[in-house]
């Protein structure tokens, strides 16, 4: 990658193949090669991938496929080096050092970011602890090492760029990595991220599903190449940037990235209507037997329950927008339903924990601040609240992943005399309607009535 600008990315997994590796292929296919990605990963669980990237000298199949079930192939090109992974991160630390590298960015679950109810940096996390002490599990103990060597190395500036959901996600990062610094006592280290980073927040959207064997299979069918990195993603892909670099940016706005002064009215749109409804869609699919997102939203009474929670509740408060929230709404919708996309309610409906209080919440409070009763939105955690008592009775269809579980402390509430007020009361998911008689007592009805709902016996034939 010599003469070359790089973007380095942590984070290893598909969706960064599907979204921004495809904006710097189309920069590519343009002409334009100043910029290449170096791919690494903190953790070791892309080992494998990242040695097949290597063997396919970076390069890998995209496939997308419309809601009309139109397949397109693609090559992507813009993985110029691959990083292997070891337990020092010792080749991230040194392509991170170097000045010609001017962008680092990272993708990273919400729970990844290890915030508490209040966004603020959670100091009482193990692994936040055991980072604080030298470790590297978490993002901020990454950076610390490879932001140390950089600055050993002459300290040029570099941008460092989320790519991801968590709201205000340049700003949330950045204030929990400078209080991870002076946590850790590295004054210095602190000084110099103030003085030569910048932190854009960013809105990134395109639904990207785990890959299956499947998706090897079409490759090879469409392309005759045999690729051990396929991946596959929706049609539909949009990437909203605030315009604060500081070493330089490739030319996104030419490949239909839109650059921004601020991403607040996209990030909010793209956050409430499609990452909660995305959410309430999965847990509600799972509830009545479905495996597929696909099949969730096409269910009448679910698409319902998705279209009355952004239409009263969503839409009126985020009112005025420079977006059009019922046309965004019927796209997202009609973007759930292709069934072409296979991506699963496992997937999306993970890190339930973390997506309540980041998706809903706001919505919830937003409705009761306009003083109006939030009736749809308070289906989402009455649904969330059900598939939680599956999970504690080992009644799920399917192993649950999340980042913010605490096992034993869930398993005790769900035990309790009263398990939906011990959920209902936890200002971690709720802020203060936990401690708001009638949010209590809205969530109770929306609970009894899907329970209701739940028993019908046309139901079980879905």
């Amino acid at each position: 990658m010599t003469n070359q600008s790089v973007w380095m990315h942590i984070g290893a997994g598909s969706f960064h193949r599907a979204h921004q590796a495809w904006y710097l292929h189309q920069l590519r296919k343009q002409g334009d090669e100043s910029w290449g990605i170096a791919l690494g990963n903190i953790r070791q669980d892309a080992a494998p991938l990242l040695d097949q990237l290597a063997r396919q000298q970076g390069e890998y199949v995209l496939e997308t496929v419309t809601p009309e079930g139109e397949r397109d192939y693609e090559t992507i090109t813009s993985l110029r080096k691959i990083l292997p992974w070891d337990s020092d991160i010792s080749a991230l630390i040194e392509q991170g050092a170097r000045a010609e590298t001017r962008v680092i960015s990272f993708t990273v679950t919400e729970a990844g970011y290890y915030l508490t109810p209040a966004f603020t940096l959670d100091l009482t996390q193990a692994d936040v602890k055991a980072d604080l002490g030298g470790d590297i599990r978490t993002l901020y103990g990454a950076l610390s090492r490879i932001l140390t060597q950089r600055v050993a190395e002459g300290g040029a500036p570099v941008t460092l760029l989320n790519c991801d959901n968590l709201r205000h996600n340049g700003e949330r990062f950045r204030d929990a990595f400078l209080a991870f610094l002076t946590a850790k006592g590295d004054t210095a280290l602190a000084d110099w991220v103030r003085a030569q980073t910048r932190s854009p927040n960013t809105m990134v959207d395109r639904i990207t599903p785990r890959p299956t064997p499947q998706v090897a299979e079409r490759v090879q069918a469409a392309t005759g190449r045999e690729d051990g990195a396929a991946v596959m993603a929706e049609s539909f892909i949009q990437w909203v940037i605030e315009d604060d670099f500081i070493a330089g940016r490739p030319a996104l706005e030419k490949v239909g990235v839109e650059l921004v002064e601020s991403v607040l009215p996209w990030e909010e749109a793209k956050i409430r209507i499609l990452n909660a409804t995305h959410a309430a869609i999965a847990w509600a699919g799972t509830l009545i037997g479905l495996n597929y997102i696909d099949e969730s939203t096409r269910h009448p009474a679910i698409y319902q329950l998705a279209h009355d929670y952004v239409t009263q509740d969503v839409i009126p408060s985020l009112s005025p927008s420079p977006l059009d929230l019922a046309d965004y709404r019927d796209v997202v919708l009609a973007r759930f339903s292709n069934p072409y996309i296979q991506d699963t309610n496992q997937r999306v409906g993970a890190d339930g924990l973390s997506k309540i209080p980041g998706m809903v919440t706001p919505t919830l409070q937003a409705c009761y601040q306009r003083g109006v009763q939030p009736a749809a939105t308070a289906v989402i955690p009455a649904l969330f609240f059900l598939f939680m008592q599956r999970w504690a009775s080992d009644d799920l269809p399917y192993p649950y992943q999340d980042g913010a579980l605490q096992a034993e402390t869930l398993h005790k509430q769900f035990a309790s005399a009263d398990p939906l007020r011990a959920f209902l009361s936890d200002r971690a998911l709720f802020a203060e309607l936990a401690s708001d008689k009638a949010f209590l007592e809205l969530v109770t009805r929306q609970v009894a009535s899907l329970q209701q709902w739940l028993k019908q016996p046309e139901l079980a034939a879905v």
